[in-house]
């Protein structure tokens, strides 16, 4: 098993249901989004057009911030998710610097401390998922692993509104996963940078 995404940016509208998704099902702390939707103008006026791109951890083969992490917080499992050990990361973001695709983030602030919100107390959701996070850590997209091993879709996935994305076995030729790619002829992002990403976008980018 080797998990990669799909994501058909012809289908995608931009609406960032993903984004907070994963804010809800991640937890992360205020100002930190593991999921991101970027936009461009494509053209010129009249006929310019808005171009969409959501982007978060590309979970490469051969991961800059895997390579270059100090104490081997960085790490990539067997079945190719890429992912941060707390308790080893001492917060030199030398990864961040590292990795191309804007991927990771910097926790400036105590999650056990500093509410969303200035002037309330944390809310029941905080206590029990913000607080998770550790301060002065680097964090990055999990792949939404937790509920891989459960049987399910990554919240990206399922709340797209558009069915924009294919969660699946990139190592399975006939997986939906592999069938989309082929059908659509889709592309990981900047390739020519050698990190094999497992995410890979059909459509212009």
């Amino acid at each position: 098993m080797k998990y990669g995404m799909f994501i058909d940016l012809n289908r995608c509208i931009g609406c960032a249901a993903c984004v907070m998704a994963c804010k809800q099902q991640n937890g992360t702390a205020s100002g930190v989004f593991w999921c991101n939707v970027y936009t461009r103008e494509v053209g010129e006026y009249p006929t310019s057009k808005m171009s969409v791109i959501p982007m978060s951890c590309m979970h490469c083969d051969d991961a800059p911030c895997v390579n270059v992490c100090p104490t081997g917080a960085s790490y990539k499992r067997e079945d190719g998710i890429v992912l941060v050990d707390y308790d080893l990361c001492i917060g030199c973001r030398v990864c961040i610097n590292a990795c191309p695709y804007n991927a990771r983030h910097y926790n400036y602030v105590d999650p056990k401390k500093k509410p969303y919100w200035e002037g309330f107390e944390l809310t029941p959701f905080e206590k029990v998922k913000t607080v998770t996070h550790g301060y002065g850590k680097t964090e990055k997209c999990v792949f939404c692993y937790e509920l891989l091993e459960q049987g399910k879709e990554p919240a990206c996935v399922t709340t797209c509104v558009s069915n924009a994305r294919i969660v699946g076995d990139l190592s399975d030729p006939n997986s939906e996963l592999r069938k989309a790619i082929a059908e659509k002829n889709a592309k990981p992002l900047r390739a020519d940078l050698g990190t094999k990403p497992s995410i890979y976008y059909a459509g212009e980018f």
